[in-house]
């Protein structure tokens, strides 16, 4: 059943990326997690950071801000 899941991720992944747009938008979504993922391993408090970064993402997802 995970075969089956892989191939069809892997067929849509390069179905998407043979779109230019799409490419650049991934490649936007990629460097905003990676700050998050940068800010929540300075902060001390990493599951509270992670809490703080899950909520502002639900929040742009909700259109709340």
């Amino acid at each position: 059943m995970s075969m089956l899941f892989r191939h069809i991720a892997r067929y849509a992944t390069q179905k998407l990326a043979a779109n230019p747009r799409v490419r650049e938008t991934a490649a936007k979504a990629a460097r905003v997690v990676v700050d998050e993922a940068k800010q929540i391993a300075r902060e001390e408090e990493k599951a509270r950071a992670a809490g703080r970064a899950f909520r502002r993402v639900m929040n742009k997802l909700q259109g709340d801000r």
